[in-house]
């Protein structure tokens, strides 16, 4: 059933229309279903740029010299890149694969940053030789390995470095990345990112102009964020005391919360706002430091709740006393985070959107695992097959880390806006699959 409470994690344009069904965009999730079939990927046009506007606003209300980059791990699409560069975005991304779709899609690669534990050779040549804006530094082989490309171009390039504070944001440890035992980033309590600094400033055409610090994502208490930015700050006041390090740019990294759930409350925009920013003034009062120049990456928070996945019941099995399974058309293929994180979702009926919850079910996916299953135990209307079954807040790292596991075909997603629809990423089929095999 259709409550307030779940409203809250759908797209902003959700619409309970007649008491009869679910609209976004003013579009009917039914018909959009029926249309493009099943699975389905919906993304709302409007919650992603008031998403990026928030914030945009928010941060730039109390801290006006801050970028905002879109950390495109989370859903990268050329269509949506468009609506990012039109929004005034920048683009965080981790590979070459995303810069070049950013690319194509319309984004100035001056406003494109990369990430990455282990970029090649070849991936940083191509970036510099196209402009790309930063590149964050994660390793002593990326530095010579950016040493070797600058001298062999005779070009330059600004870089951050990534350091790893060694705060714990108390998250699921997958997405943990600002502890010491981490792949990411030098560490300060080692003394890498003191040694990083210095290898850096040595190297000519190699522009330092800042530091880097993301500790995790899905951050639901913001007091790491202060202890991250006052280590990362006075780190960086003995680093420009040590070696007249000029420092312009810092970057928190990203980490902010949604709810995936209608129980969970992550904090506002402007709650993780008013903790970097004003962490980040009083650091730079306490170290006699010049204010830089703020970057956030908003990935999860701005995808995430702007997406819901739509998928068709098949098989029903019910063994009395333990468990009701519903098998949908999806699953692990489309959306391993629960397989992979044990995340947990919401769901509603569109066919019996007012219809009372009856039964406790298990939401299994269509795969050849016992673990695929997109949510344990939810009370839901009595299901019956072809039932549809929608699932919000999946507009992050559904797509992205989806697969052809058994030979199956990743879904379609669409963009939907004042009662249209548009298809951004085409439904797979079997030749798309099997056209880079060779017999």
């Amino acid at each position: 059933m259709f409550t307030k409470e779940i409203a809250k994690i759908f797209p902003n344009t959700t619409e309970f229309v007649k008491n009869e069904e679910l609209t976004i965009g003013k579009c009917s999730l039914i018909e959009l279903a029926n249309t493009y079939g099943t699975p389905l990927y919906v993304f709302d046009e409007d919650t992603i740029r008031e998403r990026c506007q928030t914030f945009t606003k928010e941060f730039r209300a109390k801290y006006k010299e801050t970028h905002v980059a879109y950390a495109s791990k989370a859903f990268i699409n050329q269509r949506l890149t468009s609506i990012l560069s039109e929004e005034g975005m920048g683009m965080d991304v981790v590979s070459l694969g995303e810069f070049i779709a950013a690319k194509q899609g319309g984004m100035d690669p001056r406003r494109i940053h990369l990430h990455g534990n282990n970029k090649s050779y070849e991936e940083l040549e191509y970036v510099i030789n196209n402009n790309i804006g930063r590149i964050i530094i994660d390793n002593f082989d990326e530095i010579d390995n950016l040493a070797d490309i600058l001298k062999i171009h005779g070009s330059s390039i600004k870089v951050l470095i990534r350091i790893s504070p060694g705060v714990d944001p108390h998250t699921h440890s997958y997405i943990s990345t600002g502890v010491l035992d981490s792949k990411f980033g030098f560490a300060i309590e080692t003394g890498d990112a003191e040694k990083a600094i210095q290898h850096c400033l040595k190297i000519e055409g190699l522009d330092l102009v800042g530091i880097h610090c993301h500790i995790g994502s899905q951050i639901f208490e913001i007091q790491p964020y202060n202890d991250a930015m006052n280590i990362s700050m006075s780190f960086a006041a003995q680093m420009v005391k040590k070696y007249q390090f000029t420092l312009s740019e810092i970057s928190i990294g990203g980490g902010f919360a949604i709810a995936y759930t209608q129980n969970e409350n992550p904090p506002s925009v402007n709650e993780y706002a008013e903790i970097i920013t004003n962490a980040l003034k009083e650091a730079c009062e306490n170290n006699n430091l010049q204010l830089p120049k703020l970057i956030i990456e908003p990935g999860r928070a701005i995808a995430g709740p702007s997406g819901v996945a739509v998928y068709k019941v098949g098989s029903i099995k019910n063994i009395p006393n333990i468990r009701k399974y519903v098998s949908v058309d999806g699953g692990m293929g489309d959306n391993i985070r629960p397989a992979l994180y044990q995340s947990e979702y919401e769901a509603v009926v569109l066919n019996k959107i007012s219809q009372e919850n009856t039964e406790i079910v298990t939401i299994a996916g269509k795969y050849c695992e016992s673990g695929d299953i997109l949510i344990k135990d939810i009370n839901l209307p009595t299901l019956e097959k072809n039932d549809l079954i929608c699932i919000p807040a999946s507009g992050a790292y559904c797509i992205p880390m989806s697969s052809n596991y058994n030979m199956s075909l990743k879904p379609a997603v669409i963009l939907v806006k004042d009662g249209k629809s548009e298809i951004i990423r085409k439904r797979e089929t079997y030749d798309d699959i099997l056209s880079l095999e060779i017999l």
